[in-house]
């Protein structure tokens, strides 16, 4: 007796980006229930923004002035938003590593979901992560005499920007975390951190020496400091070349490139995994 198989159907491009979005929303509500059910992750995701804001605006701040003069703490809180948006990046890339090493990451691979929907999944999780980090220094700013003064319209739009790097910065750490180990992912701190203070998060480039000034001016970190500086109102860094003129454009610029280029390739990379 001869028995019958059916026959693969293949989806159409609508479904199967119907299905990409639907399983990376089950991927996502996972990884924050893991995230809710341990709460030194919680823990160390809450205390590190207020760490970092009482230490360089209270240790740190007497010690430093601006530039053309304003409040120190109102120009280091948008340094602090985008330096905890790129640090983020660790987080992203800490996680993905881990997944693979576990096994996470092939069980996932052996099941009949859609493999872009897994790494989509991962970047909404963080997504929701940074908003609430992201919220958490927003407060602290507050606490401790931050504010924004051209209205919320502005103030959101500069949200907006912050949130957007990250996105961009979620794709760089899947990446990463697709090629790397945990111990060399748990390295990658080192040449990180180097590159969120060659910026204009906590002095202003024109202090700096002439080449490292000129390459904290087109730190895509600083494109978008320097923006969310301009619409919330706190002073900045002004300078006179291009990209101190066009803060704005290029803070959008920016991650929208980052996006472009390691999305696919991290959707790429899954797909390959131990092929």
């Amino acid at each position: 007796m001869t028995t019958a198989i059916a026959p693969v159907i293949p989806r159409s491009r609508g479904q199967r980006l119907y299905w990409t979005f639907a399983d990376g929303c089950v991927i996502a509500r996972g990884n924050l229930v893991h995230l809710a059910r341990n709460p030194a992750a919680i823990l160390n995701l809450l205390l590190y923004p207020i760490v970092m804001v009482l230490l360089f605006g209270f240790v740190f701040g007497s010690a430093m002035n601006v530039a053309g003069g304003g409040d120190y703490r109102e120009f280091l809180m948008p340094g602090m938003f985008g330096q905890t948006m790129t640090l983020g990046v660790m987080t992203t890339m800490i996680i993905v590593t881990n997944d693979a090493a576990r096994g996470v990451t092939d069980r996932f691979r052996s099941m009949p979901i859609s493999r872009t929907g897994v790494v989509l999944g991962r970047a909404v999780a963080d997504m929701v992560n940074s908003v609430l980090e992201l919220a958490v220094l927003l407060l602290c700013g507050l606490a401790v005499g931050w504010s924004w003064h051209l209205g919320l319209a502005n103030a959101l739009t500069a949200l907006g920007l912050l949130l957007l790097l990250r996105f961009a910065l979620i794709w760089v750490g899947i990446y990463l975390g697709l090629i790397l180990t945990p111990e060399s992912a748990g390295a990658a701190w080192m040449p990180l951190m180097p590159l969120t203070m060659l910026a204009n998060t906590f002095v202003s480039p024109e202090l700096m020496p002439g080449w490292m000034g000129a390459l904290s001016e087109w730190n895509p970190l600083s494109a978008t400091v320097a923006a969310c500086r301009e619409l919330f109102g706190n002073p900045g860094w002004g300078g006179d070349s291009w990209a101190a003129a066009h803060a704005l454009p290029l803070a959008v610029a920016w991650p929208v490139a980052l996006t472009l280029v390691f999305l696919p390739l991290s959707a790429r990379r899954y797909r390959r995994l131990a092929r």
